[in-house]
Order: C-alpha cells, then structure tokens, then sequence
C-alpha cells in the first residue's frame, strides 16, 4: 500500500519535524564504549497481588503486567498493550536484555483478549513470541501504527488496523481510541530506521445516551444538569520530551483521567533525552496532560540503559516533592497491580486534583 506523503512521511520512512538531529549509528558506539552502567540484580522477588474484579459497565479496570505491558479490562472487552512474556527483549532467544521481574499476570491467567494495541516496533515492545502465543489462543484484533502489517502477519495475526497520527478506531462498543504522537523513532532487523510509525494510545469509554426530556410534564425525569464524563486513559508509549506533543494530545483528546507514563530508560542523557523521558520529565509531562493520576511504568523489568533499577524511583520522590505532585497523584504499582477507573459524573473542567476517583483493588 501506498501511503501519502504528510508531514511526518516523506514517501520512504518517518520523521519529526523540528526535532534535534537524528541520532546516528556512531552515537550508538560511543555510548557502548563509554557506558558506566549501574548494577541491576539479576532476579527481583514476585510478590503476588489480588486478581483484578470483574469490570462493571463504565469501569476501566487497568493491570501492570511490567514494563510497557499493561491489561485493560472493560464490561465489553479487554485489551493488551505492549504485551510482552518473553524472558528477553532481542532479536535472539538467548541474547539481550533478560527479565528480572516476572510478569505480573501469567500468560495462562488473562481473560479472553480481544484487541491489542502496539506502540512501535522496539523488542521491548513488540514482542513476537508474545504476540504469536496471543494470536493462536484469542486471535484478538491487532492495532499499530502505520506499517506494522508485515510484523503481525508474521506473527499470525489475521485482523490488523493500522493507524497514522490522530487517526481514531472503536474496536468494540463502548470504547474508541486515538493514535497519538511521540517524540520516539522505531528501527527493527529486515527494515531500515523509521520504516514503521510510532505512537501511544488515548482510550475513551463511550457514555451512554442521555435520558430524553419529559415532554408530559413530569418534571422527576428531566434530562441531569451535567452529562457523565466515560473514563479517559492515556498510555504515553516511549517518547522524548515535547511541550508541543503533549498540549497537542490535552487539546485534541482531553485530560486524562488516568496517564501512563514511562519513567525508565534515560541515562545517559546526552544520548536518551530524544527518546525517553526522564522521571522528572514524566512529572512534566502530567502536567502538560493534566491527568487526574499517572502511573510510572518502562522501569524495573529489562535492564535497557545506564541508571540502575532503583533510580528511576528515587529520581521520580525528587521530581514529585520539586513539583508539589502527590504519590497519590503521580504513582508507583507493583507488576499485577489494579486500578480501578470508574466514570465520573460532572464537567471534565471540575473534576477532583486529588486522584482520590482512581482506587487500588
């Protein structure tokens, strides 16, 4: 197929516009030759959480799995992010980063999946072992950015949506959602570098139709004052920072009730800030979001960049208490966690800062 030229497009890969240089192969290897990594424990203990409730009509119920893998549970279907099972993230079954953590929820134990939404391309990602496994047993929809056709055929999926930038699907009633940008790039074995799009994902649970106003009178059944506000998520994927994506994302699609944003991945800077955001960086960023809470995620599972596992934590305390940011609104689950996002009543302009809405199961 092909796809029209725009302005991140130019008829062979995909770019930015008024971003820093592109990286280049040769900044690749002086990072290798000049990282000072931290040690990282080869194994972290599994604590088990609670099996998430059964979502009700307008509830979100929203599970880490680790790293960018995330459950979402809805009363009409569920959805897998980024899933990952794999024990490493590579090209190769026996090189690359290694799992530290378990996941959170065995492959075993997730309810039927119907749809599954991929980031971009990156092994720790977009996993094919993992989507080949999802594939055979629920063979769910699959939807990616722009030319990830190829890479989900392989892996057996048969129904495959690809999206550009702010392009919108509703895959099942109840819920639609919106290819968002990133300041990321995408690179794979068999492609050249930005051959494939990049993106995140903002979930909205469809509100039911209003009541229709009394036309005999009855004034006990008139229309309510204020119309429901459907649960909103927002799962960032891998970016870098940009003020002008992420007031873009807040104007377009809203505030987030709940924001998924990585903390992890970021050292050195020189080489990672125009990729991933740093913890302080992800406090900025739910603040140019306005989400009601955000969870850190992309932290604590492969060990992918120079900071240790622990940094991305302490550095987040630091950037929370600069910011005024509460752990309540800005926080921290453990791998098989829940949240539950219930719909709220009212304008989205008075919803509450507190985060108090967004309750652990």
């Amino acid at each position: 197929m092909t796809l029209p030229l725009s302005d991140h497009f130019n008829g062979k890969s995909f770019f930015q516009r008024h971003h820093e240089r592109a990286l280049r192969r040769r900044d690749f290897w002086r990072w290798q030759l000049t990282t000072r990594r931290k040690p990282w424990p080869t194994r972290v203990p599994f604590v088990e959480q609670p099996a998430p409730p059964r979502p009700r009509e307008n509830e979100m119920i929203v599970t880490w799995i680790g790293h960018a893998s995330f459950l979402i549970q809805t009363a009409h279907g569920n959805i897998l992010i980024d899933p990952v099972f794999s024990p490493r993230v590579s090209p190769f079954s026996w090189f690359g980063p290694k799992r530290v953590h378990p996941p959170g929820v065995a492959f075993e134990a997730l309810p039927p999946i119907h749809v599954v939404l991929l980031s971009h391309d990156h092994y720790d990602h977009c996993d094919i072992p993992t989507l080949r496994r999802v594939a055979a047993k629920h063979d769910p929809l699959f939807i990616a950015p722009l030319r990830h056709g190829d890479l989900l055929a392989a892996a057996g999926a048969r129904r495959v949506i690809e999206l550009d930038w702010w392009q919108t699907h509703r895959p099942f009633d109840g819920l639609e959602l919106t290819l968002t940008p990133t300041k990321h790039w995408s690179n794979r074995l068999g492609r050249p570098r930005n051959y494939r799009l990049w993106g995140g994902f903002f979930l909205t649970m469809n509100s039911p139709p209003a009541a229709p106003e009394s036309s005999s009178g009855d004034t006990t059944r008139q229309r309510p004052a204020t119309a429901p506000v459907p649960p909103r998520l927002w799962f960032a994927g891998d970016t870098g920072y940009d003020a002008e994506i992420f007031r873009a994302i807040r104007q377009r699609c809203g505030a987030p009730q709940l924001a998924l944003l990585p903390i992890g991945a970021y050292e050195p800077r020189w080489f990672m800030a125009p990729m991933h955001i740093n913890p302080a960086e992800a406090v900025q960023v739910h603040q140019d979001i306005d989400a009601d809470v955000s969870v850190a995620m992309h932290w604590g599972t492969f060990r992918l960049t120079d900071e240790s596992r622990d940094d991305p934590l302490v550095d987040l305390e630091e950037a929370r208490l600069v910011a005024g940011i509460t752990t309540t609104q800005f926080r921290v689950i453990a791998p098989g966690e829940s949240l539950v996002l219930p719909r709220k009543d009212g304008p989205t302009e008075h919803r509450p800062r507190s985060g108090s809405n967004i309750m652990s199961t």
